[in-house]
């Protein structure tokens, strides 16, 4: 019996995907490819924070800028213990393919701070929000890097982090982050857009093999941001959501659950409790072997892998996170029939709808909710087609022909512009 292979990191996972991309793309110079594959800058800052006890307590963040070719850096800031420079950097690779998939004039960065917010109070956590962005305040802005909310960051951080950099220079600069509220110049439907996009392309992907979304059977790891807007409007297409969890479990019901009462369990206990939902608990481990019509990984990387790739029992995989399935695992899921439909295309409603707000913010003229909508659904729709016609003409799974898609426009962008000096 083979072995599993060593547990790979998330900047390895990218490298090797762009290394199968770029076999498939033999008109592009290898220099360009070279050029692209590395960050333009990349960010690491240790600054002090005094804690609510009088203490002075130093925290690490980063901020990695893989390539403004095509315009500028774009992508989220995340809290979390575990984060470091070595995730970033895939996550900030990832968010420039994804960009140039759905053909938005932005580039690609992540961000954040090494923490566990869940043991901060909201004064501590304003206050490092705060330094952190007075810290990396030279590398961002309107028409440089924008950061916008990822894994627990929110609205109201970015509505902190754009006071602080209006502060700094001395007017209103409502443009240096997206997914603020509403009330400081946010976008209508920001906060649901990348969840809503990974329900679009599913439906996208589902017709595509003659399936009606009403009545099938979904299954969410994730109830963050991403999963539990992703549960929901899969509800509301008339699909039966008989599973979601979080990091410390989940519920299954076969006949589907009370999404609205899981919902409520999770926002007041933290959890998924069996006694308050009709359902049985479940691991996360088991939950993504549950046999399913559609899978949504929505929490972090690394989830699908060679150890249970073998094991699913989807038809469809739709990733609502970043890097949440391996190369091993890709090329198990094809051997196995499972059709993916990879992260930089999945889940690139937050980027579109962040490009909205810095237009409209730009323009200092504001669109409707219908009319964000109705524009993230055309775009997300013509960059699946565009993505599915790649797949099928050169004979590669979705993930490589979103990848040829996005590096083939960024390494063009490249060559046009040219290397200097």
């Amino acid at each position: 019996m083979d072995s599993e292979p060593r547990r790979i990191s998330a900047a390895e996972v990218a490298m090797e995907q762009m290394r199968i991309a770029a076999e498939h793309l033999p008109d592009v110079n290898p220099g360009i490819l070279e050029k692209i594959k590395h960050a333009r800058r990349e960010v690491i800052v240790n600054f002090p924070v005094k804690m609510d006890n009088g203490t002075v307590r130093v925290f690490t963040g980063y901020r990695v800028q893989h390539n403004d070719t095509r315009g500028p850096f774009k992508g989220g800031l995340r809290y979390h213990p575990d984060m470091g420079v070595d995730e970033v950097r895939a996550l900030a690779m990832w968010m420039t393919w994804k960009s140039a998939v759905v053909n938005i004039p932005f580039g690609g960065a992540k961000g954040g701070v090494q923490c566990d917010p869940k043991a901060l109070s909201r004064r501590e956590l304003e206050n490092m929000t705060r330094r952190f962005a007075w810290e990396i305040s030279p590398f961002i802005g309107p028409d440089l890097d924008i950061p916008a909310p990822d894994v627990a960051t929110n609205p109201q951080v970015m509505a902190w982090i754009m006071d602080t950099y209006s502060i700094q220079k001395g007017r209103v600069v409502p443009g240096v982050v997206t997914g603020k509220p509403v009330e400081l110049g946010g976008s209508l439907g920001r906060f649901d857009a990348t969840g809503r996009g990974v329900v679009i392309t599913a439906a996208e992907a589902l017709k595509y093999f003659r399936m009606n979304i009403d009545g099938i059977r979904v299954v969410v790891q994730g109830a963050g941001n991403v999963g539990s807007a992703v549960a929901r409007y899969f509800r509301l297409a008339g699909a039966r959501i008989i599973a979601i969890s979080d990091v410390n479990g989940g519920i299954y019901n076969d006949k589907g659950l009370d999404l609205e009462q899981a919902m409520v369990c999770k926002k007041n206990q933290n959890c998924f409790l069996k006694q308050e939902i009709e359902g049985e608990t479940i691991t996360n481990e088991d939950l993504l072997r549950l046999n399913c019509d559609v899978l949504v990984p929505a929490a972090i990387e690394n989830q699908i892998t060679y150890a249970n790739a073998p094991r699913l029992r989807c038809k469809v995989v739709v990733e609502g996170a970043n890097g949440p399935t391996t190369p091993e695992a890709d090329r198990i899921l094809a051997d196995r029939g499972i059709y993916l439909v990879p992260d930089i295309l999945a889940n690139a409603g937050g980027v579109i709808a962040s490009y909205f707000e810095w237009v409209q913010n730009l323009q200092e003229l504001f669109w409707t909710e219908d009319e964000i909508v109705d524009r993230l659904a055309r775009i997300l729709t013509r960059s699946f087609q565009e993505v599915v016609a790649i797949s099928e003409r050169e004979k590669v799974s979705m993930r490589t022909a979103a990848l040829m898609l996005g590096i083939g426009r960024v390494a063009t962008a490249v060559e046009l512009r040219g290397i200097f000096p």
